[in-house]
């Protein structure tokens, strides 16, 4: 019984941080479990931490989680998307270096509001470029999340080559409405 218990918290862990959506569904969003090149133990690893970072955040007073995306890759950590004050982004990276098995933390946060405008400008622009990268015959789209805030581009993920990691940021780059890239791809091996 015990054992079913841990496997089934494993799979709701999975399933919240978005990884085993892929394995189940069939993957059409964030870091495809299929084809992704962290090991699965790794995998669990960095959805534990974005899991716990993401708690923290929502029982944190002074930090708006759902304003703040987390992505962790190896350990690496990356927060991207807009709050209101830099008080309250200097907490959010203070929150997530604080979590067990955090290497690093890199700051993506933009400080102001985002009108209704500019984040339906940026889910079109997020969604062209996503729709870029799944033609790209050579490219695992499935291992390359990306977030738009305000025009600016962070591509998230774990690429087989330098190519691919070149092509990638190219397309983010030449995507009508593009203001910027900020690059947190990694090249596996």
């Amino acid at each position: 019984m015990k054992h079913y218990f841990c496997l089934f918290f494993l799979f709701i862990l999975l399933i919240t941080t978005g990884c085993a959506a892929a394995v189940v569904a069939g993957g059409t969003g964030g870091y495809a479990a299929v084809t992704d090149e962290r090991s699965m133990g790794r995998m669990v690893d960095d959805s534990t931490i974005t899991s716990h970072i993401n708690s923290e955040m929502i029982q944190d007073s002074t930090v708006k989680a759902r304003q703040i995306d987390v992505d962790t890759i190896g350990g690496h950590v990356t927060l991207t998307g807009v709050v209101g004050t830099r008080a309250e982004a200097k907490r959010a990276v203070q929150i997530a270096k604080g979590v067990p098995g955090v290497k690093s933390v890199k700051d993506n946060l933009q400080i102001g509001e985002k009108t209704w405008g500019e984040a339906f400008n940026d889910k079109v622009l997020g969604s062209k470029i996503k729709s870029k990268l799944i033609t790209e015959p050579e490219i695992r789209s499935l291992n390359i999340d990306v977030d738009v805030d305000k025009g600016i581009v962070t591509l998230t993920g774990i690429v087989g080559s330098g190519y691919q990691k070149r092509r990638a940021i190219e397309i983010a780059r030449t995507a009508d409405g593009t203001r910027k890239v900020v690059d947190n791809l990694k090249v596996s091996k």
